[in-house]
């Protein structure tokens, strides 16, 4: 399906929304990475910094999960924009992987900000339950990658089909 009015074909603007999209991601995650900084400066400041250290790859895994995510969409959008595309149409597989591949870094913005103040706030009152809060929190997290990586796998797949690549040398 090709845009008339520019001349710009399905591929093309495919290209464009997953490096869009990328960047997007890409600066939410740089975004992200300022509330655990704040957090461990103030810490620093109040001469707390140990208690803050304790849960250091707990806060920093998100953003930089957010980030790598952009990343990898940028570079996806730009091997889609290597193509010949006035000779090529995007499949479902294309817009599917596209999908997977924003709703992954988003989920795990979602889940590894929101969810991690909405499961203290829920099983704050039980004692012995941090284990069992920060398994459903880190599963949850594990799930969103799991969404970027099958998105990213179907755009590979995708991009091997549109090369021909057979696995033969």
């Amino acid at each position: 399906m090709t845009n008339k009015n520019l001349g710009i074909s399905e591929v093309t603007l495919l290209a464009a929304t997953f490096i869009r999209w990328g960047l997007g991601l890409f600066i939410l995650g740089l975004i992200m990475g300022y509330a655990p900084l704040v957090h461990y400066l103030q810490s620093a400041i109040e001469g707390n910094i140990g208690a803050s250290l304790e849960n250091l790859t707990l806060w920093l895994g998100c953003p930089h999960a957010v980030q790598i995510g952009g990343l990898g969409m940028i570079a996806i959008g730009a091997v889609y924009g290597l193509f010949p595309a006035d000779k090529l149409e995007a499949e479902t597989r294309d817009y599917t992987a596209l999908w997977l591949c924003v709703g992954g870094p988003i989920a795990i913005a979602i889940i590894g900000y929101i969810g991690f103040f909405v499961l203290n706030a829920i099983w704050r009152s039980l004692p012995s339950s941090q284990p069992a809060r920060e398994t459903v929190w880190l599963f949850g997290r594990g799930l969103s990658a799991a969404t970027y990586l099958i998105g990213v796998a179907l755009a590979y797949m995708s991009i091997l089909h549109i090369t021909n690549y057979t696995g033969r040398s």
